[in-house]
């Protein structure tokens, strides 16, 4: 789940450190951090880290969360920016705008957002040589 080695802005490494908000906890309000999270509980607020984000089972996160990778299982509503991989597991429900790297998603989840990708657009060619339609 945690194991992609990092060094914070003073070259510590931040590999091994993972933050945890258990089943029965509720924050609101804003968590900034280095290191990976995982959300069993309640956030109401903003979470930003250059670690991954894994949204458990009975994981609710609403507002903004902007990270580099994500596993979501539970429910988010909110803004999401995750400029690496987003998985979307089967049990996972997400409400809102969400603009990612890379896109994973189970059969079964929910996914009632507007979805940017941000690896731009690529141009296709026929099979003379000659450009053709451009495909996002």
């Amino acid at each position: 789940m945690f194991s992609e080695s990092k060094k914070n802005k003073n070259g510590e490494a931040t590999r091994g450190q993972s933050n945890r908000i258990g089943k029965s906890t509720h924050i609101k309000g804003d968590v900034v951090s280095e290191a990976d999270f995982r959300i069993d509980g309640k956030l109401e607020g903003s979470v930003k880290t250059t670690g991954k984000i894994v949204i458990g089972a009975s994981g609710v996160i609403t507002g903004k969360v902007n990270c580099t990778n994500a596993d979501i299982e539970g429910r988010f509503e909110g803004e999401l920016l995750v400029s690496n991989l987003l998985t979307i597991k089967s049990t996972a429900t997400i409400e809102g705008e969400i603009t990612i790297g890379k896109l994973s998603v189970e059969p079964g989840a929910s996914l009632n957002a507007s979805c940017t990708m941000k690896t731009g657009i690529k141009e296709l060619k026929s099979s003379e040589g000659k450009k053709a339609d451009k495909t996002a």
